[in-house]
């Protein structure tokens, strides 16, 4: 039986406190009443005494006003605080034990501060390192930094993400040029949080995320024909050191037959022995062997100063930070590719993924098999594929390489 002290709800009223300058802004504050024990939760809603009336408790916008919006918005945060309280107040009262006005506010300022969106975010990346998912942490990183530049980093509560809040997000991502599967990208990790505040019971299901775009659209395929790899590749450079190393990471990813940057980067100087390179793909697990041929060596015959355990002169302080470094080279090696490409006439952006679309690119002009190809890459994203693969020689995939190279 539920003890008698606590068998009547507590008492939620907004209330209004005028300033003691005429005319002046006044304060909201919710009133809560328990146990014949009056306490005052006080806020940061800021109102004129003509936008509010004592009868009804409730903000009103007067005809003649400019805060249309902000009063609008003041009257949505009071509608959502009240249905907070009353709902910490009902799981108070329903759990039978004797409680206070000052637990009701109490159990409403750590609900604030816990189940923030921006909180409740930190805390999930904090757990996904601790597991050892540095990755998935950085994705979640990328996606709270901007929705914090949406919100000009004012925080909100989970409960207070609402469809509008989402396509007023898209449409502002859209203005800034951002491409749909970025946009996506960022949707799908926020509607990740959310779906995992609502099956923890936090909050409600109010599915905000129904009219925003969470699909993956086929992405177009960026790649340069191998008479653009030739202008690229004979750049007299040597002027502009930082330009010359953009360029040799560039092509050093189209020799290794398109090899992502982050494997690049974490190439170990073991991992070739006997005129290959042997590695497994970060992204997939899968192991690839690359014969090792004489462009790949004239590149790294340029940077004989590096002294570190990797292949490649990436990660040039290894033990510290060195997935941040990784990151910092990749946006300074893609800086520099943009200059580059305005020097030879390329009009898409040019990244150091487009190197891989243009090995593939390049290999199909070639007539090589696409079997071969998708094999030479290290896809896995068809099974049927990926089991005749397995049988294949990477001789043959070597052969094609060699192919593609003796055109340049």
């Amino acid at each position: 039986m539920p003890n008698q002290s606590s068998r009547f709800m507590a008492s939620i009223k907004v209330k209004f406190r005028a300033s003691s300058v005429s005319d002046h802004e006044g304060a909201i504050y919710y009133q809560i009443i328990h146990e014949r024990k009056v306490r005052q939760l006080p806020t940061d809603y800021r109102i004129l005494p003509s936008e509010w009336d004592e009868k009804r408790s409730t903000v009103i916008i007067p005809r003649a006003t400019d805060r249309k919006h902000f009063l609008l918005s003041i009257r949505e945060r009071i509608r959502w605080d009240m249905e907070r309280l009353k709902r910490i107040a009902l799981t108070l009262d329903a759990g039978g034990m004797e409680y206070t006005s000052d637990d009701v506010i109490e159990e409403f300022n750590r609900y604030t501060h816990e189940y923030s969106l921006f909180n409740f975010m930190e805390n999930i990346i904090a757990k996904l390192k601790q597991n050892g998912k540095i990755r998935t942490s950085e994705t979640y990183r990328s996606a709270i930094n901007s929705f914090k530049k949406f919100r000009k980093d004012e925080d909100l509560m989970l409960d207070l993400i609402t469809s509008e809040t989402m396509e007023a997000y898209e449409a502002w991502l859209k203005n800034r040029g951002v491409a749909p599967n970025t946009i996506s990208f960022y949707t799908r990790i926020l509607r990740a949080v959310y779906n995992r505040a609502v099956e923890e019971g936090i909050i409600d299901n109010r599915k905000p995320f129904r009219h925003v775009y969470t699909g993956v659209d086929k992405t177009v395929k960026r790649a340069l024909p191998l008479a653009t790899i030739k202008l690229i590749k004979r750049l007299d450079l040597s002027h502009t050191p930082v330009l010359g190393f953009a360029r040799d990471m560039f092509l050093m990813s189209f020799y290794l037959r398109g090899m992502s940057f982050i494997d690049m980067a974490f190439l170990k100087k073991t991992d070739r022995k006997n005129g290959y390179v042997t590695y497994r793909r970060r992204k997939t697990g899968q192991q690839l062997v690359i014969a090792w041929t004489k462009e790949m060596q004239a590149i790294l015959n340029k940077y004989l100063e590096n002294r570190s355990d990797y292949l490649l002169p990436i990660i040039r302080n290894p033990g510290t930070n060195e997935r941040s470094i990784y990151r910092n080279m990749g946006y300074n090696i893609n800086h520099n590719l943009k200059k580059i490409a305005e020097m030879v006439g390329v009009t898409i952006p040019l990244t150091l993924y487009v190197a891989r679309h243009s090995w593939a690119s390049a290999a199909k002009t070639k007539g090589i098999p696409l079997s071969v190809i998708s094999e030479g890459m290290g896809h896995d994203s068809e099974t049927t594929t990926q089991i005749y693969l397995a049988s294949l020689d990477s001789t043959l995939i070597d052969q094609a390489n060699s192919l593609i190279l003796s055109s340049l």
